[in-house]
């Protein structure tokens, strides 16, 4: 039973249309019959006219049938089938250059392509594939291909207008790019909403939820440090973190294996590290933390080493939480840090009756 206080604060992030708050709770209305998750486009229902639920699966049990707008039973932001055929249509010719007549052919309206990518993926269709040309002009360019044969390839007819195009995606000019290395970035979806991965060919160096405070900066610092482009595509560690995550909001993994690359000091390191070892379903104060990495006074350092954190969920930093047993701060929201909490709790216990 959920209780009035929570249904209180479900009812305003209702309102308030919080994307943060996605597969923490789900809203039957008994008006209509039907249940939503929080970020539903649709007119809001009076507070008495709303039983709200944990999962979908409670909904339906209480005979409620999933809203055709916000389609709960489906990922936050699941990818049109628009979006998936346009994808699908870089990736077989990704040096295409598009034009108007290309989208006409697929029976696509320009338009609409425009917006969906721009709510999918922070930038216009144009924009994913230009950015998807110059990941293969920076590859041919970083294999010792001449920056004129690289230009040819990308359908660029002009060298100042390929230079130009070029930095504006990589944050550097072609001749330069044969010392930057390319990382790839994919969006994630999740049960808790949206993520963003970012690896290169080895291992997965931020995983973050798209909606996280400071997210850009984050990003931008990421690209500065490790003088890489950062580019639309895939990559094993993306794809093994996907898989991961998928069977850990399922509840059927409790241990992450994709290669991650820790980017921080060595103090951070070393909090991380730790932050790994906080078994499933258990928490730890920063005090703890603090004193099992043998500096019982830096506990203020462990909570800022704990906020610098790139890879949510694979390094628990949820886990950790105020002495007297409240949250703290978690820059992924405080309604999904306690899900995460409350989530781990139930696999362990699952695994402890399974051994």
């Amino acid at each position: 039973m959920i209780s009035l206080k929570l249904q209180t604060e479900y009812y305003k992030a209702l309102v308030d249309k919080r994307p943060d708050y996605e597969g923490v709770f789900f809203v039957g209305v008994k008006t209509t019959g039907v249940f939503c998750r929080p970020s539903c486009p649709a007119r809001k229902p009076k507070f008495e006219n709303c039983e709200f639920f944990e999962t979908a699966e409670q909904a339906l049990l209480s005979s409620y049938r999933p809203c055709k707008r916000c389609k709960p039973l489906s990922h936050p932001n699941s990818v049109s089938e628009v979006v998936k055929m346009l994808v699908e249509a870089v990736e077989e010719n990704p040096e295409k250059r598009w034009k108007d007549k290309d989208f006409q052919q697929l029976s696509v309206d320009a338009s609409t392509a425009r917006r969906q990518f721009k709510k999918r993926f922070g930038m216009t269709f144009v924009e994913y594939a230009r950015a998807r040309r110059m990941g293969l002009a920076m590859k041919e360019i970083r294999s010792g291909v001449k920056v004129i044969d690289a230009q040819h390839v990308t359908g660029y007819e002009s060298a100042s207008g390929f230079r130009d195009a070029f930095s504006k995606i990589m944050g550097s000019a072609p001749a330069c790019s044969e010392r930057n290395t390319v990382l790839k970035t994919a969006w994630i979806d999740t049960k808790l909403g949206p993520m963003i991965g970012i690896s290169d060919e080895k291992e997965l160096h931020l995983l973050e939820f798209v909606d996280r405070r400071g997210l850009e900066r984050e990003v931008e610092r990421l690209r500065h440090k490790t003088k890489s482009a950062i580019i639309p595509g895939s990559s094993e560690p993306l794809r093994s973190i996907e898989k991961e995550l998928d069977a850990y909001f399922n509840g059927n993994l409790s241990a992450f294996t994709t290669p991650v690359h820790m980017s921080g000091s060595s103090f951070q390191r070393n909090v991380w590290r730790e932050l790994k070892r906080i078994p499933i379903g258990e928490t730890r104060s920063y005090t703890e933390v603090a004193q099992n990495i043998d500096h019982p006074a830096a506990v203020r350092a462990v909570a800022r080493a704990n906020g610098c954190n790139q890879l949510a969920i694979i390094i628990p930093c949820h886990r950790v939480i105020r002495a007297n047993g409240d949250l703290a701060g978690y820059a992924g929201g405080l309604n999904r840090k306690k899900w995460l909490i409350e989530h781990e709790r139930k696999v362990a216990d699952k695994k402890g009756q399974v051994g």
